[in-house]
């Protein structure tokens, strides 16, 4: 958009990853990012690798060292360690370590609730029920076809359980080193940009990081789009392109909101003495 945003009105748009936002309920929105459909799947591998090495050797050790015994009791034995690793196994893991397996470990992922709590037995339980028959019973093509179908590439278990995989490894932000165009100072003195959604901040700040990546024809694309949804939230509007206009929000928005933890932070510091001092001069034994 090499023409002015000044003027330009558009309806208010509707964030579509805000309908992913979790939510707790003391009203407080919570930016987590669900394990992708890969990521899963490479962590489903691993962790059922492992169970079956598991029941393997817990077979041939059964088989092995039970020469004398009734052959009945060896069924029996062989369909408690199937048991065991099918379903106590990976219920165990995911209470004792609140979500995580091996497998989750290696891609830094961890199972919680919808709401984002950590589960509970019954969701690890109804979790390895199910994934008898969607993981081992199909060799897991229940799981990658219900992940295919679902936005959190949740499988079959975890629509029943009511769970979801958060990933929890991920990269460090990195500064961004932004500046205001001269010619627009005086306009940045009176603008109001706290209107403008977090969500949407983050996108036009990570557009211009990435901007210098871009094809000259993606990045007029990108910055004009920002530029329209951002235009209901800024006022007023600079009379600048689309690019310069995401930029200056950009640098605005991160100056205001240094700007107000730094008055927290001094806020804080002199109520440091009230707060941790001991009433009418008591002693600190």
């Amino acid at each position: 958009m090499t023409e002015s945003v000044e003027g330009s009105a558009v309806p208010r748009p509707r964030d579509a990853a805000a309908e992913r936002e979790l939510v707790t309920g003391e009203a407080v929105t919570l930016d987590v990012k669900p394990a992708s459909y890969i990521l899963r799947a490479a962590g489903t591998i691993i962790d059922w690798l492992l169970s079956l090495l598991v029941m393997l050797g817990c077979i041939l050790l059964v088989l092995a060292t039970g020469g004398g015994l009734d052959e009945a009791l060896v069924r029996a034995l062989i369909i408690l360690i199937l048991v065991f690793g099918m379903v106590i196994l990976p219920t165990t893991v995911e209470l004792v370590f609140r979500g995580k397996s091996l497998g989750r470990l290696a891609v830094g992922a961890r199972i919680v609730r919808d709401d984002g709590g950590a589960i509970g037995f019954r969701h690890a339980f109804i979790r390895a029920l199910v994934g008898v028959l969607e993981i081992f019973m199909t060799m897991g093509g229940i799981a990658a076809l219900t992940g295919l179908l679902n936005a959190r590439s949740k499988r079959l278990g975890d629509l029943l359980a009511g769970t979801y995989s958060q990933l929890e490894r991920v990269p460090k932000a990195q500064p961004l080193p932004l500046y205001l165009a001269p010619h627009l100072a005086g306009w940045a003195a009176t603008a109001d940009v706290a209107r403008l959604p977090d969500r949407l901040s983050r996108r036009i700040a990570q557009f211009v990081r990435q901007a210098p990546q871009l094809t000259p024809a993606a990045r007029l694309g990108l910055s004009t789009e920002l530029a329209r949804e951002a235009s209901p939230y800024v006022s007023p509007l600079p009379p600048v392109d689309a690019e310069t206009f995401l930029v200056a929000v950009a640098v605005l928005r991160r100056q205001r909101d240094a700007a107000g933890l730094a008055i927290e932070r001094e806020r804080l510091q002199r109520l440091t003495p009230v707060l941790d001092g001991l009433p009418h001069a008591f002693p600190d034994r």
